[in-house]
């Protein structure tokens, strides 16, 4: 009886949160890429590598106000406020140059205070954190949107840049760090988050642990299958785009395509049992491609906080 009340409260939760991301996507019915956009986009993106589409540049413009840091996004939207990244840096006791976990928020996250809390925790065990808002969300929201309205969409052609902007300044953020000291990384990413996270670990080798709760790995069943999608892929139809176009950007955007630098045994991935979002069964298939990541199972749906806290104790032995 209690495993049937939890399986219809996450499906239930996770139904009206899908509900909510399929009414958004309404608003943006007439802001969807063309077939011919799409391919030619796909086609210049076909010869890159991972490291030529996520090399960072120099960053410019940094400024600095007390915790928070930001600069120009190296990868321009067209939307002002999305165009500077921001991020807010807390110490642990051994300053600049001790070992920092990098915070990453999930998609449409309504507020940081559990991430800061989080932080504060793990500030008290030695550790550094920086908290980014990642493209379209926080102070990064542009005027008349919901946080992170933007960042998924059925502009196909905008979703693969903004997965490039995240990324690439990421990579800026932690050279940053590492001017300042810093020669250790953690990470801990949630859903969107963790998807951000799983690409950063192709690039860059110097985390003790990656712990990514419920990201989204396999593109093609986010467009096509994901419940939160449903009014996302009958846009695509009717621009002419069909289920597979995606997967010629797999090698640039999907986590099922690369292993962590650091070594999949630094790995630690937590699925939800009852997730339709970012199902167990795919996360298991990451587990396998990631030789020696560790899976938890939690009993809770894509959105809950079960699992952020099973992670937590988890890592403990990392810290």
């Amino acid at each position: 009886m209690r495993q049937a009340v939890e399986r219809a409260l996450a499906y239930a939760v996770d139904g009206a949160m899908c509900g909510t991301m399929n009414a958004l996507q309404w608003r943006h019915r007439a802001d969807i890429c063309s077939l011919e956009e799409l391919q030619t986009y796909l086609s210049a993106c076909s010869s890159l590598s991972r490291e030529e589409f996520y090399r960072p540049p120099p960053v410019t413009g940094k400024r600095e106000n007390g915790n928070w840091v930001e600069w120009d996004a190296p990868v321009r939207s067209g939307f002002p406020e999305n165009d500077i990244f921001r991020a807010r840096f807390q110490a642990g006791n051994r300053g600049p140059s001790g070992p920092t976990i990098l915070l990453l928020h999930a998609l449409m996250s309504a507020s940081d205070f559990g991430y800061l809390r989080v932080a504060r925790q793990l500030n008290e065990r030695g550790w550094n954190t920086v908290f980014p808002h990642l493209p379209f969300h926080y102070s990064r929201r542009p005027r008349g949107y919901l946080n992170g309205e933007l960042a998924i969409t059925a502009n196909l052609v905008r979703n693969g840049e903004t997965l490039r902007q995240g990324v690439t300044e990421l990579r800026q953020l932690m050279s940053m760090l590492r001017e300042g000291g810093c020669t250790e990384f953690g990470l801990i990413g949630t859903s969107f988050g963790g998807w951000n996270g799983a690409l950063l670990s192709f690039l860059e080798s110097d985390f003790r642990f990656i712990a990514l709760i419920q990201p989204i790995v396999n593109i093609e069943h986010a467009i096509w299958e994901n419940p939160g999608s449903i009014l996302m892929r009958r846009l695509l139809r009717s621009r002419g785009i069909a289920p597979g176009e995606s997967a010629r950007h797999a090698h640039l955007s999907s986590p099922l395509h690369g292993t962590p630098l650091c070594g999949g045994d630094r790995a630690i991935i937590t699925a939800g049992i009852y997730d339709s979002v970012s199902p167990a069964r795919e996360l298991l298939n990451l587990k396998h491609r990631w030789a020696g990541a560790k899976l938890i199972e939690v009993r809770q749906g894509h959105f809950g906080y079960r699992a952020l806290r099973e992670t937590l104790k988890e890592i403990e032995g990392f810290l």
